[in-house]
């Protein structure tokens, strides 16, 4: 068994989720890739537009207020996928 998986997503209480497969290839692990993908790109989206806000002298403090819940959700999403791709790198050089 390859170990557990961090999934890209909380169960109702906030709590890590986790996968235990043998292979990475499971109808559920690409599920969580795609998920994976989906939330970098968002992200990817989000600071683009951040940008483009903070250059707006413009702006709200409320659209700023919103941007930062936003780009604190985001980088709560990038690190989960960062911590779920270290641990199976991790597992890799191991030999699991």
């Amino acid at each position: 068994m390859r170990g557990l998986r961090l999934l890209p997503w909380s169960d109702p209480d906030g709590k890590p989720c986790y996968l235990a497969a043998d292979s990475g290839d499971s109808p559920l692990s690409r599920k969580a890739d795609e998920i994976e993908a989906l939330q970098l790109d968002m992200g990817a989206q989000l600071l683009s537009h951040a940008a483009a806000l903070l250059a707006d002298s413009k702006a709200s403090s409320r659209e700023l207020r919103f941007l930062a819940h936003r780009l604190t959700e985001a980088l709560t999403d990038v690190l989960r996928v960062a911590e779920s791709r270290g641990e199976r790198l991790l597992a890799c050089d191991d030999g699991t």
